[in-house]
């Protein structure tokens, strides 16, 4: 899992770089295809109840699970790609949003925000913590800047699929819920709303927008649980 996860985070790198003004949502798929044929890894996205691409590209009021396209960013968007890849059997899951070009004060908020949530809840990632303190943290985290968190979407456990017991939710009270234990693999990835938390799914199946037009973003980490405390999968 963790060369799986070293594979994601390389995807990120290269679609982040990619994600300029003028650039295509597929322009981002094309390049995460790259890596993953250079590594040698699969894709656990391309094919998954039907996705079309080894990336979900986001940007803006898309909260999750966008399909790369000809949309074309543009100078001020954020956009969060979420990714993962197989090696060996083994799954890696994780998410970033980035700015394309400058961006204003409430998109630069809105993301660093939605990446501290995810901060906090990574901080209480211990054997013998409860799930409901990792949500508690995000979402103490999220109210206090007076964002919404998403409550549709969650994350959930990975090893050798991609989506395992038990779901992670980005919300709840400490103290309760399952009890972590040294072993396990968490997808930890809070998605965030400038405006309401309300959710929508276009005809197409597949992308999450927000209700209100507001905009979202999205961070993921596969996260380790060890006698050493958490250990993050998905970095370089």
């Amino acid at each position: 899992m963790r060369q799986a996860g070293r594979v994601v985070a390389e995807m990120h790198e290269v679609c982040a770089a990619a994600a300029v003004p003028g650039a295509t949502t597929a322009d981002l798929d094309r390049v995460a295809r790259e890596v993953l044929e250079k590594r040698g890894a699969r894709s656990n996205f391309l094919g998954y109840h039907g996705f079309p691409a080894v990336v979900c590209t986001s940007p803006n009021e898309v909260i999750v699970h966008g399909i790369p396209g000809d949309r074309v960013l543009s100078e001020g968007d954020i956009i969060s790609i979420d990714c993962g890849a197989i090696i060996d059997g083994w799954h890696a899951d994780a998410a970033l949003t980035v700015p394309v070009g400058d961006i204003d004060e409430l998109s630069r908020r809105l993301i660093d925000v939605t990446s501290a949530s995810l901060d906090a809840a990574i901080d209480k990632v211990h054997a013998d913590a409860r799930l409901g303190d990792l949500g508690a943290a995000c979402e103490a985290v999220v109210h206090a800047a007076g964002f919404s968190v998403v409550r549709e979407y969650v994350g959930h456990g990975i090893g050798t699929a991609m989506h395992e017991d038990p779901e992670v939710p980005n919300y709840g009270r400490a103290g309760r819920g399952m009890r972590l234990r040294d072993g396990m693999v968490l997808a930890i990835e809070p998605m965030v709303n400038a405006g309401e938390a309300a959710t929508r799914v276009l005809d197409d199946g597949w992308t999450v927008v927000t209700v209100d037009g507001s905009r979202s973003a999205h961070f993921e980490h596969s996260v380790a649980i060890t006698e050493h405390g958490p250990e993050i999968l998905t970095v370089p």
